[in-house]
């Protein structure tokens, strides 16, 4: 193919604008990542056969949105039903097709923009998960950084009562126990917000003796549901840390002093 601009622009229209970018020709999409970003495709002709790819920029768009680096079973299903859909191959992280004689050139850049625009759109699970996923995120991130975890152990408090934590963890210099404050409701997220510190004052006894325990509060603030003063309330009883801060969760597990 000797000029894939001037076939994009009579076979597509003035929706897609094209651009010569290194070995590669730019396709600009008039579709839209989640974040208002335009897709852009890239077409690449060597030994005389043309392939149509996003050179994986989809993929690393969706990375950017989670705290896990690596994509969940569930996910890669996913992305290759996607992929299964529409005739693209999933290969090193690109969403890509080759072109062939028998399909126009326009059908074969619009299958793999489709393709990347419903790959992206992965994101509102991610964004709309439930408690659950958010605990299988934090759960893969203490795999990913070998530290020791059981999940959903039931602690009695002082008081008698009994309390599911969400997460015990251990590291060669000390234990934690985490309880992880996820909502999309910032009606609910008082009274999540609540029943932590309820509970942290109830086991405060662990907090002593010889095989004393740290206290987290790891709060999901990938929505923006939670307020200073709830963050302020959360310290008098434990250690606050951020979702969107992976390091500084990992850094309150395993750090000594």
């Amino acid at each position: 193919m000797d000029n894939p601009c001037e076939v994009i622009g009579t076979h597509l229209g003035e929706l897609f604008e094209c651009t010569r970018n290194g070995r590669f020709t730019r396709i600009r999409t008039p579709y839209l990542y989640p974040d208002g970003d335009y897709i852009d495709l890239f077409v690449e002709s060597s030994g005389g056969a043309v392939t149509v790819s996003d050179l994986a920029e989809t993929t690393r768009w969706l990375r950017m949105q989670t705290v896990t680096q690596r994509r969940s079973p569930k996910q890669r299903q996913m992305i290759d039903d996607i992929c299964l859909t529409h005739g693209v191959e999933f290969f090193k992280g690109a969403l890509q097709t080759r072109h062939r004689p028998d399909e126009s050139f326009g059908a074969c850049v619009t299958r793999v923009a489709q393709a990347a625009l419903r790959v992206s759109d992965l994101w509102f699970t991610f964004r709309t998960r439930a408690f659950e996923s958010i605990g299988d995120e934090v759960a893969d991130v203490l795999r990913e950084r070998e530290i020791a975890f059981e999940r959903g152990e039931t602690l009695i408090g002082r008081s008698g009562r009994s309390y599911t934590i969400d997460f015990h963890t251990r590291t060669p210099h000390r234990s934690a126990l985490v309880c992880v404050l996820s909502t999309g409701s910032r009606s609910a997220a008082r009274r999540i917000l609540e029943h932590t510190v309820a509970t942290w004052f109830d086991l405060n006894q662990f907090k002593v003796g010889p095989e004393a325990v740290r206290f987290l509060s790891l709060f999901d603030d990938t929505i923006d549901v939670w307020t200073a003063e709830d963050f302020n309330l959360a310290e008098e009883t434990s250690i606050v840390v951020r979702w969107s801060a992976p390091d500084e969760f990992v850094s309150a597990l395993v750090n000594h002093d």
